[in-house]
């Protein structure tokens, strides 16, 4: 009798809507969903730095555009003496 231990739960994925048992996969099969997720891991983390990166980018964009205006009002008070 083969009872299956239900603590035992097979590691499965999810490819092309069709679940896969990890187990079950080629060594091949297996590197490449590796190479896959690190490479959706990648893909994740250069986003969220592109995200601060232009967050940052418009924030000191402001803080330029703002001087420049600080100075330009400056020079318009000084013509009008």
């Amino acid at each position: 009798m083969d009872q299956e231990n239900p603590d035992t739960k097979k590691e499965t994925v999810l490819i092309n809507g069709k679940e896969h048992n990890v187990e079950d996969l080629t060594q091949e099969q297996v590197l490449l969903l590796n190479q896959l997720v690190d490479l959706e891991s990648k893909i994740r983390q250069v986003t969220f730095n592109l995200d601060q990166l232009n967050a940052s980018k418009a924030h000191f964009s402001m803080l330029l555009n703002n001087s420049l205006g600080e100075v330009e009002e400056a020079e318009v008070v000084n013509e009008n003496k």
